[in-house]
């Protein structure tokens, strides 16, 4: 019994101590945000290789979805989730000519051919398709999606990892998800994807250190944070508009643990959020922080 104490103790320390190191961490970065853009950052390449300015959130949407894809050095991996995103885009719009698309990508600062493997995208569909917004410093993902998200034309937003590990075609899930929130004030309402189905799985996976502290990064979360959600961390989440103009106009924290803060936003402006479990899977290349097993942020 005085054994069991002891580690519990040991582990509330443990727990304690790494709440203290993510609020010095958000508070720091706060101070250190930055929204204001290079002014290469306010442009897009066309297909033509002319510059046209970035619209912004603030204005009214013309798409009916725009898709935000924050990438750094993904010049191999991208390919495949851009193939399978644009796939899936063209044949909803051959079934259903009315419906309308963009994608961004979002070239966080990235050291290697990111941007101009993006741009092949652009020349191939056309600007009004796919869009890259290369950022002049790296900013972190969190700044990276937020730099996407207000240079949207979407009804709704959709963020969505680089690497594919979600199959994009369970967009279908988050939306209808989205859609059967009710009521939805101010026509605010998230989507997020959720891996927490395959919880038990990971957990049968991983040590038995490991396995606590991650589950104690969730309870930490939850505890402080985000009730409800059981995968804050998951890169695929569905906004309307409204609710990402909300949400990313306050958002601090622009590298490790933003969604985090992104849905706490949105839990204290009582934004109906939903989750939805889809399908997962782990990609070569991904890297991890040790112990809670969420994504490195550069």
């Amino acid at each position: 019994m005085d054994i069991i104490c002891e580690l519990i103790q040991a582990l509330v320390s443990v727990a304690a101590l790494g709440l203290i190191v993510v609020l010095v961490l958000a508070h720091v970065t706060a101070g250190m945000v930055n929204v204001t853009r290079h002014e290469k950052e306010k442009f897009f390449l066309k297909a033509t290789g002319e510059k046209e300015l970035f619209p912004s959130l603030h204005d009214p949407h013309t798409r009916d979805l725009s898709v935000v894809v924050p990438a750094y050095n993904e010049e191999l991996r991208m390919p495949v989730m851009l193939d399978e995103a644009m796939d899936y885009l063209e044949n909803r719009q051959k079934q259903n000519p009315s419906f309308t698309y963009e994608v961004i990508v979002v070239d966080d600062g990235s050291k290697d051919k990111t941007t101009e493997v993006a741009l092949r995208y652009t020349r191939k569909h056309g600007a009004e398709k796919v869009r890259v917004l290369t950022l002049v410093k790296n900013r972190g993902k969190g700044g990276a999606v937020r730099m996407g998200v207000l240079s949207c034309r979407g009804k709704l937003i959709l963020m969505a990892d680089a690497d594919g590990a979600t199959k994009f075609a369970d967009i279908n899930k988050v939306e209808a998800a989205l859609n059967n929130l009710n009521p939805k004030p101010e026509n605010m309402a998230i989507s997020c994807g959720s891996r927490a189905h395959l919880e038990k799985e990971s957990v049968a996976q991983r040590s038995l250190f490991r396995t606590f502290l991650m589950l104690g990064f969730h309870f930490l979360v939850w505890f402080f944070c985000v009730k409800g959600i059981r995968d804050t961390q998951c890169g695929f989440k569905l906004f309307t508009r409204e609710a990402a103009l909300r949400t990313f106009s306050s958002l601090h924290v622009e590298r490790w643990a933003f969604d985090v803060e992104l849905l706490y936003i949105a839990q204290c402006f009582k934004i109906p959020i939903a989750e939805v479990a889809v399908n997962w899977t782990e990609i070569e290349g991904r890297y991890f922080r040790e112990f809670v097993d969420v994504p490195v942020e550069p």
